[in-house]
């Protein structure tokens, strides 16, 4: 999923979060747009435009099911602490929850909430900030600290990640916490490393894997087309993370 194929919806349920909502959906045809009725009026002129625009009469809360199912990236204009409560019944994992954003009703701030890597909520809040003149909120660690995205490193190359969820999550630990790690090489594209700031030093390359003292590094990285054996997987248990180039076969 990219942000040019995501399916995303803008939601408000206040008068200036409607008003917001129309602004923004003129920068994003593709977004749908859910209102609440009785702010209908101050969407003047939406017909005319891309959007498919609707709106919900009675309790919200009922519509989050809905938008749970039907949408890759939901934007609301609602307060924070009132999606948190309205999101957590419908909450299942990362791997399939949509991407869920917040923005203040002045259009200040803007908040990956859920998915923020997986999902794509981090890049979806900063296009958003960008084309509303807002801020983005990213709390997300490795976001913060410029450092590897371990569960979605290459994404944009193709690259899919192979390792068990305790290895991606104890290995995304020793990365934020800039634990010495080996990144070895082996196939794929070079143009990984798409963040303008340089790679953290705690990040050291190599392009062969037997040619690296496994043992002086707290884990690995390893973009590869071999076939991992189970006694490798034994080996280094938790702390190894392999990703498959695009050019692996499938």
């Amino acid at each position: 999923m990219t942000q040019a194929t995501a399916k995303i919806v803008l939601v408000a349920i206040t008068k200036h979060g409607a008003t917001q909502v129309k602004s923004l959906a003129e920068k994003i045809p593709a977004a749908d747009v859910l209102v609440s009725e009785k702010f209908s009026e101050l969407m003047t002129g939406m017909t005319a435009m891309k959007n498919n625009f609707r709106t919900y009469s009675g309790p919200f809360r009922d519509q989050i099911a809905t938008l749970f199912t039907e949408y890759d990236q939901v934007v609301f204009f609602v307060s924070l602490g009132a999606v948190v409560r309205l999101i957590a019944p419908h909450l299942k994992s990362k791997d399939v929850d949509p991407g869920v954003i917040v923005v203040d009703d002045a259009g200040q701030f803007v908040i990956p909430v859920l998915s923020g890597h997986v999902g794509g909520a981090n890049a979806y809040a900063e296009n958003i900030a960008e084309l509303i003149q807002g801020t983005a909120v990213v709390t997300t660690a490795s976001d913060v600290g410029k450092t590897i995205p371990v569960d979605i490193l290459g994404r944009e190359l193709g690259w899919i990640v192979e390792a068990p969820k305790i290895n991606i999550t104890r290995v995304s630990a020793h990365v934020v916490n800039e634990e010495a790690i080996a990144f070895i090489q082996e196939a794929g594209e070079k143009n990984w490393w798409t963040r303008p700031t340089p790679l953290p030093k705690n990040i050291h390359l190599f392009d062969d894997f037997e040619t690296v003292d496994l043992d002086q590094y707290k884990a690995i990285l390893w973009v590869t087309e071999r076939e991992i054996s189970e006694q490798v997987w034994q080996q280094f248990k938790e702390k190894l993370v392999v990703y498959r180039p695009k050019s692996y076969p499938k």
